[in-house]
């Protein structure tokens, strides 16, 4: 359902849903999992949108159209998705242990950005972070620093 909804605004906008993201780009990759943090609790916030939004657009060094058409891919990487390893086998292969850390930290980022993370949000975080290799003593702090920065009003 989600893939049609992607597929219609696509044609509507005067563009095919092909993208400039290839499967296996590791931005996409982390963008997927970070939609998959936005959408594991059934609540789609606007403050966890916009910051997934601003979050691809920095980390990524992309234009806001750029950014935007990342989030469209991985929307609809996610929806396709069974597990995943789909993402994080793309992210081993392209990154070293600071970039795996990095996606952990925008995963808490997207997480913390309603106000709270939920036992959802922090399962899914542990799973995707031991399957990134990131050990679980550097999890546990990157979600400290992360929530004592959502905490002290540190927009981005």
């Amino acid at each position: 359902m989600l893939r049609s909804l992607t597929d219609f605004i696509a044609e509507i906008a005067g563009g095919g849903r092909e993208t400039a993201f290839a499967e296996n780009d590791y931005r996409l990759a982390a963008a997927a999992l970070l939609v998959h943090v936005v959408t594991i609790d059934g609540v789609i916030g606007s403050d966890e949108m916009g910051k997934l939004r601003r979050l691809l657009g920095y980390r990524f060094s992309l234009s806001e159209g750029d950014a935007e058409t990342l989030l469209e891919a991985a929307i609809a990487r996610d929806a396709e998705a069974v597990d995943l390893y789909a993402f994080t086998s793309v992210l081993n292969r392209a990154l070293d242990e600071e970039g795996r850390k990095r996606i952990v930290e925008m995963m808490f980022e997207v997480a913390y950005a309603d106000g709270g993370l939920t036992e959802f949000e922090d399962n899914l975080v542990w799973r995707a972070a031991e399957l990134l290799n990131v050990t679980s003593r550097d999890r546990v702090q990157i979600r400290k620093n992360v929530r004592d920065a959502s905490e002290g009003g540190d927009a981005d």
